[in-house]
């Protein structure tokens, strides 16, 4: 059975784990790294650290065939896709630029992301001249997702949702990626806020890699354990919370 490690530094990176069912079947490891949340008020270095650390821990522990980090904060300041078996998340900005009518998008990424020169360099590769991209800082989204709020406190998410996306309107962009893998729970309040809005989810993306990797270690059922650091009860708790029953395991 194709054996698949997945991390974040929390919940958000669940969001991947269907998609990625659904194309293909394998041993799914889950490890909600609770320790490092969030990632994306981290420096670079810092995160450097932290990943260089999980991926050892992950490939010691498990023998994966497949590391997935399930984060676009690390995977666009670090590129870890230069390591041999390892899958970084990206921001579909190709799909994006072909879907836009008013060659406007926009990006919704955690702060780090936003603010960083690898963002902007990628800009430039995925993007064609005449298309103007609007980054948004989405941490205090990502924030409404792993506290739990968008389940218990959804008139206050939708009017953080209506703050924060802001300047979609004021720009007429008609395309966002979401850039963080916690950001799809929150999709149906986005939809619903900006109707006439395309929001593109990485995770189809990411799946279709994922197959084309383990092309030929494909499984018979799908299998999900998932681990974390920290407090595993309060991780149990916000799983519960969105309908997810797995039991969680120390790491």
């Amino acid at each position: 059975m194709a054996r698949i490690a997945i991390f974040d530094s929390g919940l958000g990176s669940l969001s991947i784990i269907k998609p990625i069912q659904k194309k293909f079947k394998s041993e799914i490891i889950y490890f909600a790294d609770q320790d490092s949340f969030p990632y994306g008020t981290k420096s670079t270095g810092e995160l450097k650290k932290i990943i260089k650390s999980t991926i050892k821990k992950l490939e010691e522990k498990f023998e994966p065939d497949l590391i997935v980090v399930a984060s676009n904060t690390p995977s666009l300041l670090l590129n870890p896709e230069r390591q041999p078996g390892i899958l970084g998340v990206y921001p579909p900005l190709k799909d994006a630029a072909k879907k836009t009518r008013t060659k406007k998008i926009a990006i919704l990424a955690t702060r780090s992301v936003v603010e960083s020169k690898e963002l902007q360099n990628y800009i430039k590769q995925q993007v064609p001249t005449g298309i103007k991209v609007i980054k948004i800082n989405a941490s205090p989204l990502v924030d409404l997702v792993e506290s739990g709020k968008f389940i218990s406190k959804k008139e206050f998410c939708k009017t953080k949702i209506r703050a924060v996306l802001h300047p979609i309107q004021k720009e007429s962009v008609d395309v966002v990626t979401l850039s963080s893998t916690h950001l799809p729970f929150l999709r149906p309040m986005l939809q619903q806020a900006f109707p006439d809005v395309t929001f593109i989810d990485p995770a189809n993306f990411l799946a279709n890699k994922v197959s084309s990797f383990l092309k030929n270690k494909k499984s018979e059922t799908n299998k999900l354990k998932i681990f974390a650091s920290g407090d595993i009860k309060v991780f149990q708790e916000k799983l519960q919370k969105i309908g997810i029953r797995n039991k969680v395991l120390q790491l």
